[in-house]
């Protein structure tokens, strides 16, 4: 079982979709599946989908982000904030949460030259909570009442993004053995296959 990383098309969108609701199942689907459109065309967004044996698993949302969230010393620097991340629950501890952040954050050091990233997460998701300040590096850095229609919590999380991470996207990698399979060697395993098959 391997999974890819890569730039979202419009293609993709109803299997986005189709995993978004399964993820959040209060959010309304025409006012997301319009947010998806928009955000694979717009050139100040980005999008990445994690694939896994063929379907799409995860998304993840990227966008520049409006001063309100952040503090003084900030406003001066270009930030970027996640707009949305998920994982089908039958994808879940694979680890693709982690690598879909980390190709985010890699574009916004190298594409937009962000210095701080912000997401919201509910109080109550302890699970998001602790991927982003235990794995991830993220600080609670304010609170939003009233985040959701449900009128809950949240905390504001933020990032000093330093360089270039470890770079998943583009790389196809298998669970549990520890190696990483770029499509360019995935191509060249296959010719040396079948040079190996027609001697």
């Amino acid at each position: 079982m391997c999974s890819y990383i890569g730039t979202a098309t419009l293609a993709d969108i109803p299997e986005i979709k189709a995993c978004d609701l399964v993820c959040f199942p209060e959010e309304d689907p025409v006012t997301y599946s319009s947010l998806f459109k928009d955000s694979i065309l717009s050139p100040h967004r980005v999008v990445y989908v994690a694939e896994y044996d063929g379907r799409i698993a995860g998304y993840v949302v990227v966008k520049m982000l409006e001063d309100e969230l952040a503090g003084e010393e900030e406003k001066e620097c270009r930030q970027g904030y996640i707009l949305c991340l998920g994982v089908h629950p039958t994808y879940r501890n694979l680890g693709i949460a982690t690598k879909l952040m980390t190709a985010a954050e890699n574009a916004m050091v190298q594409e937009y030259h962000f210095e701080y990233v912000y997401l919201h997460v509910r109080v109550s998701n302890h699970a998001a909570i602790n991927l982003y300040a235990k794995i991830l590096g993220y600080q609670i850095h304010d609170t939003a009442a009233k985040f959701n229609i449900e009128g809950e919590e949240a905390y504001v999380m933020r990032k000093q993004l330093q360089g270039k991470q470890p770079h998943f996207l583009g790389h196809r990698f298998t669970h549990g053995d520890g190696f990483f399979w770029t499509k360019a060697s995935l191509v060249l395993g296959w010719l040396l296959e079948k040079l190996f098959i027609a001697r």
